[in-house]
């Protein structure tokens, strides 16, 4: 079935391959963290904390790319299974920042091992150069998208875009 007039030509779209790569990632993702007894939100989770300790659940979701709420539910049974550990009050407001436990420490280094391959069968086909190359490309969209005007008309290309 056609559709009338023009339209996004997906196997050339950047937007629908960046999607289509996400997704092809987590899914090799979620295949080697589950029998490791976690989801790739639970491994972030992880990864965040030990590059960032005492985060909060709002970092915490932030970086994971979850809600709040689903977040708080984590952490809880995190804590619960002695993956982490969070101060019983808040010391200032409503925070309670979370840290790994050595339980937490043991599980990340698991799981990253089995991460970092999927990263590196994802990139397999790219030398050095052309993986410094993807970063740059990827980082500079990502800052195009969250610095620009929402509006259509400024999403032109940026001086600083062009390699």
């Amino acid at each position: 079935m056609s559709q009338d007039g023009p339209g996004v030509d997906l196997p050339t779209s950047i937007g629908y391959l960046l999607k289509e790569t996400a997704t092809a990632l987590r899914t090799a993702m979620e295949a080697v963290v589950r029998p490791l007894g976690m989801t790739v939100t639970h491994y972030s989770c992880l990864e965040l904390l030990a590059q960032r300790p005492g985060s909060s659940n709002s970092e915490l979701a932030r970086g994971t790319f979850v809600t709040r709420q689903s977040m708080n539910v984590l952490l809880q049974t995190l804590e619960r299974d002695g993956v982490v550990t969070r101060p019983s009050e808040a010391r200032s407001g409503r925070v309670m920042p979370a840290q790994l436990t050595e339980r937490g420490r043991r599980d990340l280094a698991a799981a990253t091992a089995a991460v970092r391959g999927v990263e590196d069968r994802m990139l397999s086909d790219l030398d050095e150069d052309d993986r410094a190359a993807a970063r740059r490309l990827l980082q500079s969209m990502v800052q195009s998208l969250r610095s620009a005007d929402p509006t259509p008309a400024a999403s032109g290309p940026k001086d600083d875009d062009a390699g």
